[in-house]
């Protein structure tokens, strides 16, 4: 039997919630392509964090279609569930296990659902430490492997986390703001890490940092009072009357 080829790795249509009569996020649409790399940008209130927490699961919307992979009705599904089926999200603020190394942290990602004392007492086979070398250098951090967390940069526990997250295989990868706190070398280098997990992963970033999203050099969609006010690269979008009057004129 032939498999059929996904369209949209994740499809909103129409997607409304409101909160005590607000309108957090109004008639959504966005499409994403297999293998995607795109960034979401808009002003405080635009509805980012609703549109990623109703894509995970957090939130229910109260109208509207959210499907992964073309059939699969994410509105169906609790965040475990969602999690489970290959969508990764990584919030702003990392939470990597600071007592821990660089090296365990990602040995803990691997093993998935064992806890930290399973795990400790867990054998990782050839190819498990062969996918953990993989990620260290995917994420820049081979030489800080046996360096406990806490001895990290912030940009180095937001690579670390991102590791953390891509070690388990996600189809999808949301990111929040990730460029936040992070010196102006970090921030490169992450847009580099981001565009490099795009080979092989859809990618949504939530981002305020216009450097970071030129650095990007990717789709964007602007997001006002929770719907979409314009999409296309950045120069097309910075140039959007609209999108300089809400966002990039304050």
């Amino acid at each position: 039997m032939v498999e059929t080829k996904v369209q949209s790795i994740l499809y909103l249509n129409g997607v409304t919630k409101s909160f005590d009569g607000f309108k957090a996020i109004n008639n959504l649409s966005l499409d994403i392509r297999p293998g995607e790399l795109r960034a979401i940008i808009g002003p405080n209130g635009a509805g980012k964090s609703t549109m990623m927490d109703i894509i995970t699961g957090k939130t229910k919307p109260d109208e509207g279609e959210v499907k992964f992979r073309d059939v699969i009705d994410l509105t169906k599904h609790d965040e475990a569930e969602i999690a489970n089926m290959g969508i990764g999200r990584k919030f702003q603020k990392p939470t990597v296990i600071e007592s821990l190394s660089v090296w365990e942290n990602l040995e803990l990602a691997l093993a998935g659902h064992r806890n930290v004392f399973q795990t400790l007492f867990f054998k990782l086979d050839k190819a498990q430490i062969e996918r953990i070398e993989e990620i260290l250098l995917l994420i820049g951090l081979q030489e800080r492997r046996a360096e406990q967390a806490r001895n990290l940069s912030h940009g180095q526990k937001q690579w670390l986390e991102i590791g953390m997250l891509i070690i388990q295989d996600p189809e999808l990868l949301l990111v929040d703001e990730p460029a936040a706190g992070m010196t102006d070398y970090e921030t490169m280098e992450t847009a580099k890490l981001l565009k490099s997990i795009s080979e092989n992963h859809s990618v949504i970033v939530v981002e305020h940092d216009m450097d970071f999203i030129r650095a990007l050099d990717t789709k964007v969609t602007v997001l006002h009072e929770g719907s979409v006010l314009a999409e296309g690269t950045l120069d097309v979008v910075s140039s959007n009357p609209r999108v300089i009057e809400v966002y990039l004129g304050r």
